[in-house]
């Protein structure tokens, strides 16, 4: 551990890691919790994976990969509401044909490309070379992300627990969908330097889903779910710093070590603890 310390006081592309993977672990523990909310963990995924057509463009022009990003993932999500409300199509079948469809032309982009080695970063992570346009683009979508929960966040509330009484106090739920799906985008572009599309929507899910299981309050919920995306970060790129492992890959275990931690002994729905109170409700009965 003390290595790692000074490692960070001495190196300055380990402090830009540090710095961005923690404001990445806040903005996906925030976004999460309405994804995990809503049960739209699978459009999590999708929109993870649609940008990288995007990513691939952006590369190949020579422009910020935000940009590209972005435009795809909103573009994928606008698609997959058009489809499913204007046919016979499922949200989650079109959610599987617009994904994946995506996916696959990001990959053919890739392989028409002349060089692939910053792509490989952005599809699995590498957060030790992140560059200081990179790691300020995380701050401002991050920054962007957080006012607008706190801005909208009696909107995206009310939404998310009942959609019918919102419309009912003339609250347009499609206008909160995509505001959603946008910064769910935002949020996902951020991650790609992070933990890279492969396991992006882990970071978004695993934290927030680590945090339902200790509260019932959305607001104790964000930020207990940012608090676990922070420690995941920290703790996954000391171990991958260390043990030269992955960055991406050992930031979500450490974020899937936290849920199972969780699901075992969170007081209130942990295995243990109901397994405990079951045992005990049966010998009082059998007195």
């Amino acid at each position: 551990m003390m290595d790692f310390l000074q490692a960070i006081g001495q190196y300055e592309f380990l402090q830009k890691a540090l710095f961005t993977s923690v404001v990445v672990g806040i903005i996906c523990g925030v976004i999460g919790s309405f994804i995990i909310l809503r049960g739209m963990s699978l459009m999590g995924d999708a929109i993870s994976h649609a940008v990288l057509p995007g990513v691939a463009l952006s590369y190949a022009f020579g422009i910020n990969f935000f940009l590209g990003a972005v435009a795809t993932g909103v573009l994928t999500a606008v698609g997959i509401g058009y489809v499913s409300q204007n046919s016979r199509i499922k949200n989650d079948t079109a959610i599987g044909i617009l994904f994946t469809s995506a996916f696959a032309l990001g990959i053919i982009m890739i392989t028409m490309l002349k060089s692939s080695t910053d792509l490989y970063h952005i599809l699995f992570g590498n957060v030790l070379a992140v560059r200081p346009s990179d790691m300020w683009v995380t701050v401002g979508i991050g920054l962007i992300v957080i006012v607008t929960v706190y801005a909208f966040f009696k909107e995206l509330l009310l939404t998310s627990f009942d959609p019918t009484i919102a419309a009912a106090y003339g609250l347009r739920n499609n206008l909160i969908h995509y505001l959603l799906m946008t910064l769910l985008t935002m949020v996902t572009v951020a991650s790609l330097q992070t933990v890279g599309i492969v396991l992006v929507v882990a970071m978004l899910i695993t934290p927030a889903a680590t945090a339902y299981l200790l509260t019932d309050r959305l607001s104790v919920m964000i930020f207990l779910a940012a608090g676990f995306g922070v420690i995941s970060a920290i703790v996954g790129l000391y171990f991958s710093f260390t043990y030269n492992l992955a960055s991406g890959a050992t930031i979500v275990m450490v974020a899937t070590a936290l849920f199972l931690l969780a699901f075992l002994f969170s007081r209130k729905h942990g295995v243990v603890w109901k397994s405990i109170r079951a045992r005990q409700k049966r010998v009082e009965l059998s007195k």
